[in-house]
């Protein structure tokens, strides 16, 4: 798949890359490999998850300080990248929408 494109009647279109499309799929537990579903039954738990998954992320990315640590940040690949929270964000919006309208998310159709 080149992009994901999520859709719905509620909102415009949410266009993700792979990587990104595929981790937020299987953090929901969908299969990234082809066309899919998200219903509006599934979204509190599918918003959830997604959640759980940023906390958990965040905490990973916390700086491990040790006693050499001389304040220079020597990792500035890391701090460039875009986090999962970031990322996140327009698909949670999508979901709380959606569910409220009590309409699907579809992808790959």
């Amino acid at each position: 798949m080149s992009v994901y494109r999520f859709k719905s009647r509620e909102t415009g279109d949410l266009v993700m890359l792979p990587q990104h499309g595929k981790r937020l799929l299987e953090i929901l537990g969908k299969d990234p490999s082809g066309p899919g579903v998200i219903q509006p039954a599934e979204m509190t738990g599918a918003v959830a998850a997604i959640r759980a998954a940023v906390a958990q992320d965040e905490a990973q990315r916390q700086p491990q300080k040790t006693a050499d640590d001389d304040g220079d940040d020597n990792d500035a690949a890391s701090s460039d990248e875009v986090s999962l929270r970031l990322r996140s964000a327009p698909f949670i919006e999508m979901l709380q929408r959606c569910e409220q309208a009590g309409v699907d998310i579809v992808w790959g159709v």
